[in-house]
């Protein structure tokens, strides 16, 4: 899975991925109050992609990282998640039901694919260039002042990204 997403990226499309639900063990083989230290797995351990963890829907900056958003680093040992975006609470629809609050770190991607979507739109230059497009989102997130590891490069800023360029 990671091969073709590295490989999709490469090819030049912005490939944004969860970065998991796992970061929350309960008590079996945890580091610290129950909260896993490597969880994320592929695809979010792909270098190319950019790997969502999730935060607090109305607060991050209170309540920062979701404690079920899984973090790195990766296996090998590089940082991971790459952003943080609202996962909490997050209104969707669900087939033959209607619309219900959920949450998860696909939530989350979400939020980044859009933000990936809105600079891409502005920025008709960035078009085939997914890591140019990761560099910005990262480059100008906000700070949650949070664990690296959980947090990676902050919340994401779509209008300071697309101010940025």
């Amino acid at each position: 899975m990671c091969v073709e997403c590295d490989r999709l990226t490469r090819s030049g499309v912005v490939v944004v991925t969860a970065a998991g639900n796992a970061g929350f063990a309960g008590t079996a083989r945890t580091v610290g109050a129950d909260y896993r230290d490597i969880s994320i797995s592929d695809p979010g351990n792909a270098e190319s992609v950019i790997t969502v963890g999730s935060t607090h829907r109305s607060n991050p900056h209170r309540h920062g990282v979701s404690y079920f958003s899984s973090r790195g680093p990766t296996g090998d040992g590089r940082p991971k998640p790459d952003l943080v975006a609202p996962g909490e609470d997050i209104d969707g629809p669900i087939p033959g039901e209607g619309i219900a609050a959920m949450h998860g770190t696909s939530q989350a991607a979400a939020h980044v694919s859009g933000a990936a979507a809105m600079l891409l739109g502005r920025h008709r230059e960035l078009l085939g260039r997914p890591e140019r497009v990761k560099e910005i989102l990262c480059a100008t997130a906000t700070d949650l002042a949070r664990e690296r590891h959980f947090q990676g490069h902050g919340l994401v800023d779509v209008l300071r990204a697309i101010q940025s360029v």
